[in-house]
């Protein structure tokens, strides 16, 4: 202990005698020297590189060992010792940063990866775009002095940011001004012509046994879901089932509770969830509601699949259902029990 002095001249680490300056052994870093210290017994000397976020560690008594930590992307802010003198405790800067939220309540990024979406809690609407190095590109708020965001979705493109909120409509922001070039409302009336309204029919709506062919014949794959089918198609204008929120509760069953995006950024599917049995799926080409589905059972989730623009649809009984633009299919799965 205090028998000998490091110091630090730019790259160098330079180790000398206390009683006579001699220099007894001479290391060459990575890069410029920020930060040197001691092991608690003079065994090993930290040097610690911020700007590279590296730390090289050597040795008095084995001159040729020495060790290298690489935080990479992570950064580095400091680097220090613990007490026993073998760890090394490094504290990372991950770039993280300050919201201009009162209780940031989630983040999203953009598919492009370019973009972070931060959004505050339900009792205030605010959504946060913040580059990747912790510029604040723009703020959206829609409303005031009311229940805000419940939900929020990127499209695969990252052209679009979907918020659904708990005035029951979902905002369409472009990603050039961050502005909505669309809302989307879900009324409790369906009137517009160009939309397409299915329900869920009971199983003894369905075809009658004797009418049910097995196997299906040859070529025609698809007459095994049309006669499981039971969808039927409803004449516009059509009144959708809704239930009463409990206002006076924490988070109500009010509002746009899932929003997902078709993987070809042509279809967004929505669910309102005071209307708990509805699927809505909007055309964002034309920003037009197409379709809405409407089950027997509270929707449980929805997915699309990866590759086409199909939605499958899960209520919690032993069906999928799913939607294509070629029309919708309920779908038994085989299960033990209930």
């Amino acid at each position: 202990m205090g028998k000998y002095l490091a110091s630090c001249v730019q790259y160098r680490l330079v180790i000398r005698d206390v009683s006579t300056l001699q220099i007894l052994q001479l290391y060459t870093c990575l890069d410029q020297i920020q930060h040197a210290e001691w092991s608690a017994d003079s065994m090993f000397i930290l040097c610690a590189m911020y700007k590279r976020g590296i730390v090289q560690v050597w040795s008095l008594e084995q001159p040729d060992w020495h060790c290298k930590i690489d935080e990479g992307s992570a950064g580095l802010v400091s680097s220090c010792w613990s007490p026993d003198g073998r760890h090394i405790l490094n504290t990372t800067e991950f770039h993280h940063f300050e919201t201009d939220t009162q209780d940031l309540t989630g983040i999203d990024w953009a598919p492009n990866g370019c973009v972070l979406a931060a959004w505050d809690t339900c009792l205030e609407y605010k959504v946060l775009l913040y580059s990747l190095d912790g510029r604040l590109l723009s703020t959206y708020s829609a409303y005031e002095w009311s229940l805000g965001i419940k939900s929020l979705t990127w499209s695969p493109s990252s052209q679009f940011l979907a918020v659904g909120s708990y005035d029951e409509k979902v905002r369409i922001l472009n990603h050039v001004t961050w502005k909505p070039i669309k809302e989307l409302v879900h009324p409790v009336v369906v009137s517009s012509p160009k939309t397409v309204a299915y329900r869920e029919v009971d199983k003894s709506q369905s075809v009658e046994p004797s009418q049910l062919t097995f196997p299906p014949p040859r070529g025609t794959p698809s007459s095994l879901f049309t006669v499981h089918s039971k969808y039927e198609l409803v004449d516009v204008p059509v009144t959708l089932r809704t239930v009463k929120p409990d206002t006076d509760r924490a988070n109500p069953e009010l509002g746009i509770g899932m929003l997902a995006f078709s993987p070809d950024n042509r279809y967004l599917a929505t669910k309102n969830d005071n209307m708990p049995c509805c699927v809505w799926i909007w055309d964002i080409q034309k920003m037009r509601l197409s379709v809405v589905l409407e089950q027997t059972s509270p929707v449980r989730s929805f997915h699309w699949d990866p590759v086409q623009p199909r939605l499958a649809i899960c209520t919690g009984n032993s069906k999928v259902y799913l939607w294509s633009p070629t029309g919708c299919v309920s779908v038994q799965v085989p299960v033990e029990g209930e």
